[in-house]
């Protein structure tokens, strides 16, 4: 791509005609909109992974568009500009990424760092639960803004995300800063260190550290949004404030915190119906009403449930979590065929984003496929994401117990959200299965006082409980312990 044919900021946001795809490119946009992978776009049109990102980014930029979902509207026709509305573009902030400063003399690693850009950009869009601008449109810019005010604006963006590349004969070192866009105030940074290696491998690596520290329910860029809503009035609170909100509340698991969850999505939903991460929020805080008995009738909330997991994948089918929450779901219908092949979809979209691992282990372990793929999803997860949150240990310690290691289960749900009755469940299955009595009843005496509707028997049908080892684990240390 000629790079000085690459529209400024200023020809972006003035209603220039933006450039016509080429045939190429226009055939990779039809199949990402349509929910192909990079590898299965690559083998369809004979070209590598690599080459998918690269004319991603540059699609990105000739349609004017921010995110996969945009994207999609754009190549379906279905309404979408060039430019968001006011409406949409108000529902989350913008992201803009800088084009990595290479402090390597050799050519070499200055190509990486371009290439390492490209792969960061393209991969935000998918997992960061916000709109990107297109990597040519900042490599237009340099490496770092020049004014952030004016960048800022121009650009339309809250956040500017820039980094260095450091390499020798051993290693590479990148670091990596976000900072606010209108100030230039720095609100996170890290470095990242890594052994010289297959060249393609290293490039991977970092850019799935990168992803997973930035995205994801605790990740630095849903923190810094969290704490800067705080600050707002709560009449002033757009669709993806509302929508950061409720991921909070949700993962408190508690029945005050999942009620709240589900108000907060309704209302992103209200202000933004497209917001796809939303619906797949609120199909899962309909499945946590679900299991742990948080509601009056479990069956209109699995209705629920499928219903917003549904909504999710028809304004993206590559979602990855919604993926997974549709086979949660559909094991809870009784069709573990249509799970199995959901959490399929999900692994080939989501197999870089940590949550959306941690959350197929579970599936995988408890629900439908081979239980024996869920450690190293979860050992996985749990590399890619140094920003472990709490319901990772639930996660962990629920397929510890399932595996028959029962101590291991302990000291994993201990980490964990203490407040969520499935993890006190757990927690007493687990110390009666190993033999501690006394324990297994003070944790089974909390669940009783403070969960009087959650019951055994409704976790299994509503979380879904459907591979038989799972079942007969729960079932068996239950008959050891005085917990319905």
């Amino acid at each position: 791509m000629n790079h000085n044919a690459t529209p400024t900021p200023a020809a972006l946001s003035s209603g220039q005609p933006l450039p016509a795809l080429s045939e190429r490119e226009r055939a990779v946009a039809e199949k990402f909109a349509a929910g192909l992978t990079y590898r299965e776009i690559g083998e369809a049109l004979f070209i590598a992974p690599s080459t998918v990102r690269t004319h991603l980014a540059a699609i990105y930029e000739k349609l004017g568009v921010r995110s996969k979902v945009a994207l999609a509207m754009h190549i379906n026709a279905i309404g979408a500009a060039p430019a968001p509305s006011s409406a949409v573009a108000d529902a989350s902030p913008v992201l803009a990424i800088f084009p990595i400063e290479c402090l390597s003399a050799d050519e070499h690693w200055r190509r990486f760092a371009d290439g390492l850009s490209s792969d960061i950009t393209v991969d935000l869009a998918r997992y960061a639960d916000l709109p990107v601008v297109a990597f040519h449109t900042m490599k237009a810019l340099g490496s770092k803004p020049a004014d952030f005010t004016a960048d800022g604006k121009a650009l339309g963006v809250a956040y500017f995300l820039s980094g260095q590349l450091r390499a020798d004969a051993q290693r590479v070192r990148l670091t990596m800063e976000l900072a606010d866009a209108q100030t230039g105030v720095s609100l996170w940074s890290e470095r990242f260190d890594r052994p010289i290696e297959d060249i393609f491998a290293l490039q991977d690596s970092l850019t799935e550290s990168v992803i997973n520290v930035l995205a994801g329910c605790f990740g630095a860029i849903a923190t810094v949004g969290r704490n800067a809503i705080r600050r707002k009035p709560p009449a002033s609170l757009r669709a993806y404030d509302c929508y950061l909100l409720g991921v909070e509340q949700h993962n408190t698991f508690s029945r005050s915190g999942n009620r709240e969850a589900i108000r907060l999505f309704s209302r992103a939903l209200e202000l933004d119906p497209t917001l796809v991460r939303a619906w797949t929020e609120l199909a899962y805080a309909y499945s946590i009403e679900a299991c742990n008995g948080f509601g009056s009738d479990p069956k209109q909330s699995i209705e629920k449930w499928h219903r917003a997991a549904e909504n999710a994948l028809r304004h993206d089918p590559t979602d990855s979590a919604a993926n997974t929450c549709l086979g949660d779901a559909m094991g809870c219908l009784g069709d573990l065929e249509a799970a199995e092949r959901c959490y399929r979809r999900a692994f080939e979209y989501g197999s870089n984003h940590a949550d959306t691992l941690m959350l197929l282990a579970g599936s995988r372990a408890l629900v439908a496929g081979d239980p024996g793929e869920a450690m190293p999803l979860i050992e996985r997860a749990m590399r890619l994401n140094p920003f472990v949150p709490p319901w990772y240990f639930g996660m962990q310690g629920r397929i510890l117990f399932a595996a028959g290691r029962h101590r291991e289960a302990i000291a994993a749900l201990r980490r964990s959200t203490l407040d969520s009755p499935n993890a006190l469940m757990f927690l007493a299955l687990a110390h009666a299965a190993a033999g501690e009595g006394a324990e297994a009843e003070r944790f089974a005496a909390r669940l009783d006082a403070e969960f009087p509707d959650f019951t055994v028997e409704g976790f299994i049908s509503g979380y879904p409980v459907t591979n038989p080892g799972a079942v007969r684990a729960i079932r068996d240390a239950a008959k050891l312990v005085p917990i319905r």
